[in-house]
């Protein structure tokens, strides 16, 4: 890597990016916040010269990790000329939670340096920006996806074997896409974290065990939670660590990981191809990460257990005719998923439900998974 100069900060710190529009003097809004057509216009005029926003309604308000509002906007002439829709989704971090991590930064940093050199299909981004004096805050512009047609994903959709055969091609084609590509080097693209070498991917138990303990306290969770896991909740942070520097230590291509790579972080194009949705996790990373937690994830444990294997030699020669070169082969993937299954048990004995995602089923299809899989004796446990 080269060597960081101390003129340069965002090459010493990657949290810290100047930001795009330097127009924009008053820092992000931080806390409980609701915009105003007032705040929006101005907002878009450090992209669009001079666009106003006469009148905006939300149409939706959800609070989730973050706040994301459906708008309806009366945009002035300037506006219309510049091909601002009517409909849009505002996303940033006014819910109030997680002020403490940079993934809605991150998020917008995507969008704005990323997205549109990958061949996988994303949404609209009309505008992205982000504080650059390392505090993670950022907002996103995205059009409003109900206008294309399609149907919003659920982590406990039931997509069926095939379903999730489509989704894998999917997926392959988002990892070939810049698989092992010169643009998302960490000289490229500094600001690009590497999966498990930042906080929020390996202190991930750790940031959330509140809620770990909550779920814990949760008789339902109980009981379909493994009796060692119970007896010892610890464990989880004890293979996670080691999965940690499985992962660090492992050496083949990189390529661009969703990072959350669940059905409800999906969008379903009327032609059936998903769209990925949220790049708040977004890394440089390898692909093992997004297809473990996509296939255990998507599958019943009798599909899984019936064709998971099968699945994943699908995804590979997917991304093989992606373009991706050095693929490992099958055996060695099945190595990486069985370890993998520990990512997938520590998100989700940390979800709340009032997040949108029902945890319950996906905690029962990832702890089966470590079971039938020998998922924690492989991480030490």
């Amino acid at each position: 890597m080269a060597q960081a100069s101390a003129a340069d900060p965002a090459a010493i710190d990657p949290n810290v990016v100047p930001r795009p529009y330097p127009s924009r003097t008053e820092p992000l809004p931080k806390g409980r916040f609701t915009p105003s057509a007032e705040w929006l216009g101005g907002l878009m005029a450090n992209k669009y010269s001079g666009v106003v926003a006469n009148a905006m309604e939300v149409v939706e308000l959800f609070d989730s990790h973050t706040t994301k509002l459906r708008v309806a906007v009366d945009w002035n002439d300037a506006g219309k000329a510049a091909g601002l829709p009517r409909n849009l989704c505002i996303k940033s971090n006014w819910s109030g939670l997680f002020g403490n991590v940079d993934i809605h930064a991150l998020e917008a940093r995507f969008y704005h340096f990323l997205t549109e050199k990958m061949t996988a299909t994303t949404a609209t981004c009309y505008y992205a920006d982000w504080d650059d004096e390392g505090t993670g805050q950022g907002v996103i512009v995205l059009e409003d996806l109900i206008d294309r047609g399609g149907k919003f994903g659920h982590s406990t959709q039931h997509a069926g074997i095939d379903g999730v055969a489509s989704g894998l091609a999917d997926v392959a084609k988002l990892h070939a896409g810049l698989w092992d590509s010169p643009l998302i080097t960490p000289e490229a693209a500094p600001w690009l974290p590497t999966s498990m070498d930042v906080p929020v991917d390996y202190d991930q138990v750790r940031i959330m065990w509140e809620w770990i303990e909550k779920n814990l306290d949760d008789p339902n969770f109980r009981a379909i939670a493994p009796k060692h896991y119970l007896d010892d909740p610890r464990r989880v942070e004890r293979a996670y660590d080691r999965l940690v520097t499985f992962e660090r230590n492992f050496q083949s291509p990189y390529c661009v990981i969703l990072g959350d790579c669940h059905q409800g972080n999906t969008y379903i194009l009327p032609n059936g191809e998903r769209m990925w949705l949220d790049w708040q996790l977004g890394r440089r990373g390898h692909p093992w990460r997004d297809v473990t937690y996509f296939s255990v994830g998507s599958l019943t444990i009798e599909e899984r257990r019936q064709s998971h294997r099968d699945l994943l030699a699908h995804y590979r020669d997917c991304l093989i005719k992606e373009g991706a070169t050095n693929v490992i082969g099958l055996d060695e993937i099945w190595d990486q998923v069985r370890r993998w299954v520990m990512y997938g048990i520590q998100a989700w004995v940390a979800n709340m439900d009032h997040w949108g995602q029902n945890g319950l089923p996906m905690n029962e299809r990832f702890f089966t998974a470590g079971e039938d899989l020998g998922t924690w004796a492989l991480l030490g446990e």
